[in-house]
């Protein structure tokens, strides 16, 4: 699988990210986010979307671990591993408009800042 994070650039950007190198991916409360985030498993890559702020595609991610937070046995840890600035960022309109996206999840429940890609909208955005 992969999927497309939304950060919010202001509190936590992919420039932050790639300073980093990795990161827990946290801030989630949305049932349906944390359950996608539970089911990711080490390897699966990810597209980093900036929310609010420039809405674009900009970088890639790698599922680095999963566990659970023992304190609270719901809300999945999940590290992230720095991967490579795209080399164009995809802005919201243009993802909007491409055919990969037709129905996607992404635009049927916006405010999801965990969304599953397939491996053509994976593709489409990394790579075109």
């Amino acid at each position: 699988m992969h999927y497309l994070l939304k950060s919010e650039p202001d509190k936590y950007s992919y420039d932050d990210l790639l300073r980093d190198g990795e990161t827990l991916w946290d801030g989630i409360s949305n049932a349906q986010a944390l359950i996608t985030l539970r089911n990711m498993k080490p390897g699966e890559q990810c597209v980093i979307y900036h929310s609010n702020v420039g809405k674009a595609a900009v970088g890639t991610a790698k599922v680095v671990s999963v566990k659970a937070d023992p304190e609270n046995p719901k809300m999945p840890l999940v590290l992230l591993k720095a991967g490579k600035r795209l080399k164009r960022e995809k802005p919201l309109a243009e993802i909007r408009e491409a055919g990969v996206f037709q129905g996607s999840i992404m635009f049927r429940q916006f405010r999801l800042s965990v969304v599953p890609l397939t491996d053509e909208q994976f593709d489409w955005l990394v790579h075109s």
